[in-house]
């Protein structure tokens, strides 16, 4: 009996053509490129920190890349369809792992947020893993639907928007507005791919610029973060410090950069080098032209990824494939738009890149299962 389920969890996958290699290698490249930055970006803080120069990296690859990278291959190798079953139960288990943030003693604070359950030594940030266990299980009920149904207020749009918040619920008290921002573009857009009615959109998005509005002015921090966005030169040695600072690192590495290893801002002048912030290190050490290179591998993954989706064999891989090329993609330009001044500060990371265990093996995880799907797609 065990035999038969392990073979038909398999089968599919050992039988069908190799995974697009061009969308493995981009997001490949970019892992490497991210760990080669990392080395560079970390480097100062590690040795205040710890004494050592590769620290960072070190925990980087140990806690990120290779449980990263076991992942990758279980999500691989198994049947893509086998978690459209147990959708639901992951989702579950996720949403309780959010709860936990809320236990006295389980979670830990870092900056504004309190994001990171802390168990025994070992962190775990169940807002990064959430982004995947959500748009599995979108995807997986929304492709149950018929158009009718998706089309329909009470059957769809309702339930929808419930479960939405819900969770959104849960990753805005940590507080972390700017995760819940990309959550809800994963599931708006994959609510849209899949039929939803327009209006309802509309009348969800309009909901959601009031909830914004009101949790800007809520807290004096984002208030700020979009004041300085507004008027960049506000406050310079204060609420301005950050953008100021990424923009200078950004502005001084020209068209090729000051060269590899020779920031100045990662000597404690920008904050958040390792995490949110860098892109604008890779500005100020490689320049302009390569980090221009970097944004149109982002685009060129956005536009195999889509094509991906369309040859997809069912609407549940079509789904699952846009939910993770539109959170890849829309954190990608966020923090980089951050860093440029074109965007308010979030504090989201830059996906396969900035320093961030949970993310980067969630991260791993969804590549994988982009590898499964393509080996079922449709030529």
């Amino acid at each position: 009996m065990k035999k038969k389920i392990l073979n038909k969890i398999f089968s599919k996958t050992l039988l069908d053509p190799p995974p697009d290699y061009f969308i493995l290698g981009i997001i490949g490249f970019i892992i490497l490129f991210g760990l080669v930055v990392l080395s560079s970006a970390s480097s100062v803080i590690s040795y205040q920190k710890y004494s050592s120069t590769y620290y960072l990296l070190i925990h980087q690859i140990t806690v990120g890349v290779l449980p990263g990278l076991v992942l990758f291959y279980i999500l691989y190798r198994v049947d893509y369809h086998f978690w459209k079953k147990w959708s639901l139960l992951i989702l579950g288990g996720n949403i309780l792992l959010l709860v936990a943030l809320f236990v006295p003693g389980l979670a830990a604070s870092y900056g504004y947020a309190k994001s990171w359950l802390s168990i025994g030594g070992f962190s775990l940030q169940p807002s990064e893993i959430i982004k995947l266990t959500l748009t599995i299980y979108l995807a997986a009920w929304f492709s149950i639907k018929t158009k009718q149904d998706l089309q329909h207020f009470r059957i769809s749009f309702v339930p929808f928007v419930v479960l939405l918040g819900v969770v959104l619920g849960l990753v805005v008290l940590q507080p972390d507005v700017g995760t819940a921002s990309i959550i809800v573009v994963i599931a708006l857009t994959i609510f849209f791919v899949a039929g939803a009615k327009i209006l309802h959109l509309i009348f969800f998005g309009g909901m959601g610029a009031a909830l914004l509005t009101l949790l800007i002015f809520q807290a004096p921090y984002r208030f700020n973060r979009l004041l300085v966005f507004l008027h960049p030169g506000t406050d310079p040695e204060g609420i301005g410090y950050h953008l100021n600072q990424a923009i200078l690192a950004v502005g001084s590495g020209g068209w090729l950069g000051r060269g590899f290893g020779k920031s100045i801002q990662k000597f404690s002048y920008l904050p958040e080098v390792t995490g949110d912030s860098i892109f604008a290190i890779i500005g100020e050490e490689i320049g302009f032209i390569f980090s221009a290179l970097l944004i149109v591998l982002f685009i060129i993954l956005m536009i195999k990824g889509f094509k991906l989706a369309s040859n997809a064999p069912d609407n549940f891989g079509k789904y699952l494939v846009v939910g993770i090329i539109t959170w890849i993609i829309f954190q990608s330009f966020i923090n980089i738009a951050a860093m440029i001044g074109l965007a308010p500060l979030t504090g989201v990371p830059l996906p396969f890149i900035s320093y961030g265990g949970t993310s980067l093996m969630t991260l791993f995880a969804a590549a994988g299962l982009l590898a499964n799907v393509s080996r079922q797609r449709h030529n």
